[in-house]
């Protein structure tokens, strides 16, 4: 059995026990970990097929597993591209947000913050999605390209509504809203082939049981739903302490530093929201069997499966 599919499936942890690992799967050292650590890594982990938690005060464990779950993807056994890795969205996303955020008056100025947030979160989506199922290279390049453009044509749309409107509240608003949402059906689309195709469920063993859409219907809708927490979370509380900050006396002192605030709030809270939008659901959820189809029900006396959520 694929190693980190085995580690998910034995570990039965809860929502602080998922951000704890989360936050050491996070450490941007894991973005320099050279491939022959990893390879090293991994294989003592599949010659060691009984190392579990219970390991972990062993230090070749603990960091073996820590290599090869922050830089291995599940279902194909591949290493994640390192720009596509969990520990990399940070440093790459809240910049695009914060920029992204700024009221400006030209929207030229938007416009590149905004295709390369959707473009990054987009490649994000695709790498990190479910990848046990049958999907071509182009047709991956051409729903990307497809979602990439439309995101970003929708993210810019709340500016131009603010052309238009004189509501205060509503103009810190909907660049919020639209944020927010466009993130959920991003993942929505952009990993629409797996309700469509399905998804490979398996027993505690790792024995694939068949391809269910059901599975892959929750596994996207579950990812939506943490993007929600994430980005929702991450544009709307720097709006909130900067609303605060520039009625203080030292904003009216030093005018510039509210750039600098807002672009370390939104560091700070990414930094946060990061592994707790990550630890909402596990890695390798649980679907009881009678919820999937009756081929899947049939070939199983099973009660519960497991399945890749992906990131």
């Amino acid at each position: 059995m694929e190693p980190n599919v085995r580690f998910w499936i034995a570990e039965r942890q809860s929502f602080i026990q998922r951000f704890l690992q989360w936050t050491e799967l996070l450490d941007p050292t894991n973005l320099v970990i050279s491939v022959e650590k990893i390879e090293k890594s991994r294989q003592l982990l599949l010659t060691n097929e009984d190392a579990s938690i219970r390991d972990l005060e062993d230090p070749r464990i603990k960091e073996a597993w820590k290599r090869s779950l922050s830089t291995v993807h599940p279902d194909s056994s591949k290493l994640i591209p390192v720009p596509f890795r969990p520990a990399a969205l940070l440093p790459f996303t809240a910049p695009m947000i914060f920029f992204s955020m700024l009221s400006v008056k030209s929207l030229k100025s938007l416009i590149l913050p905004q295709i390369s947030f959707y473009t990054y979160t987009t490649a994000f989506n695709i790498v990190n999605g479910n990848a046990s199922y049958n999907r071509h290279l182009y047709e991956s390049l051409l729903l990307g390209t497809g979602v990439i453009a439309s995101s970003s044509f929708f993210g810019l749309f709340p500016r131009l509504l603010q052309l238009r409107l004189n509501n205060a509240l509503l103009k810190r608003a909907l660049p919020i809203i639209f944020l927010t949402h466009i993130s959920a059906v991003n993942v929505v689309a952009v990993r629409s082939l797996e309700p469509i195709r399905g998804i490979e469920v398996m027993d505690k063993e790792g024995h694939v049981m068949g391809y269910s859409r059901k599975a892959g219907t929750k596994a996207v809708r579950d990812t939506a739903s943490s993007r929600v927490v994430l980005y929702g979370t991450s544009a709307f509380i720097p709006e909130v302490f900067s609303h605060y900050f520039v009625r203080t006396q030292f904003f009216r002192q030093h005018p510039w530093s509210l750039w600098t605030f807002k672009l370390a709030c939104t560091v700070l809270v990414m930094g946060l929201m990061v592994p707790v939008s990550f630890s909402i659901f596990p890695q390798i959820e649980r679907i009881q069997c009678s919820e999937l189809e009756k081929e899947i029900q049939s070939a199983t006396e099973d009660t519960e499966l497991f399945y890749h959520r992906g990131v």
